[in-house]
């Protein structure tokens, strides 16, 4: 359903005319999808060898992927949900801005340099993040059940220092593979968030859904995905990592589908996180397939990345953003197009990948196109919004 939004109602007219450090979702939605729009393209002419990064090309595409881009969402995100969770407040002003500044920072560093300094300055942002969360949820007394987010802010934070360790070989490890695992952390969150939220937002938009939603399968689910990924980084036995990989996809695509995403065909705000999510036991059956020698690696890292990771994010900061700016919870035809253009990127790079890797660099272009061009939509659209006081004059 296309609707407009340029006349919701305003019950407070707002008092102030810049607001972007009002609330954590605002600056880091807003700095996540720049580096969206922009690192993707630097990457290709980096992969092309029309420019030259001081670190591997591919090193800094997937680090900032990972802990540029996904990790400026989840902090926006957390932030924000930690206000609720909580009932206390998160960083906002100054105290906000200085955490987007040490972000920010951390992205010229891994842009402009290498060496010790580098690691020092990108890997202060995630433990400072996971400080300020813990603090929060200790105080919350009711948000006791959300103690691991802290936890997997820390693990990300140690994947990020095993990068940074690996890449200056200090420690005898493929950096890559810390990438990795940071991925798998992201994605197994994304578990945990996106099986709270898609089907709390199907159940609440379409009253009378049906759904299926026992909790022992989303334990079992969570713990399978965790099972599959610890198999595939500690490198068990090729059949043991793949059967795990197997059971865990099978556990997602029963959950997933309890939810009834077909009811959500005609609600574009909520088919793209049904969507994105199916992509993560998509990812699993690719991880399964590599470990058999099937595919390339990087098939199931796009699909986690690109498919799961992109599409819930894309999903994510459109709809938190509308409601967190006093707008009603509706899209339209441009968010709408950014909600196809995300998982048509991960098909493209995904498909060439596997099925037509001559064609792999033609995938490259025409995914980092289709992926850039989401992003944009979304600044074009977002970026005032998230600058502005929220319409109805309330705080955040």
């Amino acid at each position: 359903m296309f609707v407009r939004l340029e006349d919701p109602v305003v019950r407070r007219p707002p008092t102030a005319q810049w607001a972007l450090f009002a609330l954590g979702f605002r600056p880091f939605y807003l700095l996540a999808a720049l580096l969206a729009a922009t690192a993707i393209p630097v990457w290709v002419l980096v992969f092309m060898g029309k420019l030259t990064l001081p670190l591997p090309g591919i090193w800094w595409h997937a680090h900032e992927m990972i802990f540029g881009f996904a990790a400026a969402v989840i902090v926006g995100f957390l932030f924000t949900a930690g206000r609720n969770w909580t009932g206390l407040p998160t960083p906002i002003g100054k105290a906000l801005a200085a955490l987007a500044g040490l972000w920010l920072a951390g992205r010229f560093a891994m842009l402009l340099g290498d060496g010790a300094w580098v690691a020092l300055i990108d890997g202060a942002f995630l433990p400072v993040v996971a400080v300020v969360l813990a603090r929060l949820l200790w105080r919350g007394n009711q948000a006791r059940q959300n103690y691991f987010v802290p936890v997997l802010i820390g693990a990300l934070a140690l994947a990020n220092i095993c990068f940074h360790l690996a890449r200056s070989s200090f420690i005898d490890i493929e950096p890559l593979r810390c990438l990795y695992a940071a991925l798998m952390l992201i994605v197994l969150l994304e578990t945990v968030i996106a099986g709270r939220v898609t089907p709390g937002f199907t159940a609440s938009t379409i009253k009378g859904v049906r759904q299926w939603r026992p909790v022992w399968l989303d334990i079992a689910t969570i713990a399978l995905t965790g099972l599959a990924f610890i198999a595939w980084l500690v490198r068990l036995p090729l059949g043991l990592a793949a059967t795990l990989a197997l059971v865990a996809a099978i556990a997602h695509f029963v959950r997933a589908f309890g939810w009834n995403p077909w009811a959500t065909r005609r609600e574009p705000m909520l088919w793209i996180l049904h969507v994105s999510y199916l992509w993560i036991p998509v990812g699993l059956l690719l991880l399964m397939a590599q470990q058999l020698g099937w595919v390339p690696l990087s098939a199931p890292m796009h699909a986690f990345g690109i498919g799961a990771t992109g599409g819930l994010i894309i999903g994510m900061i459109t709809r938190t953003a509308l409601g967190h700016t006093g707008r009603l919870l509706k899209v339209g035809a441009g968010e709408t197009a950014a909600y196809v253009l995300v998982p048509l990127a991960a098909l493209v790079r995904v498909v060439t990948l596997v099925f037509l890797p001559a064609l792999a660099m033609i995938g490259i272009h025409i995914a980092a196109t289709l992926w850039a061009l989401a992003f944009v939509i979304y600044l074009w659209r977002y970026a005032p919004w998230l600058a502005r006081p929220r319409l109805d004059g309330q705080p955040g």
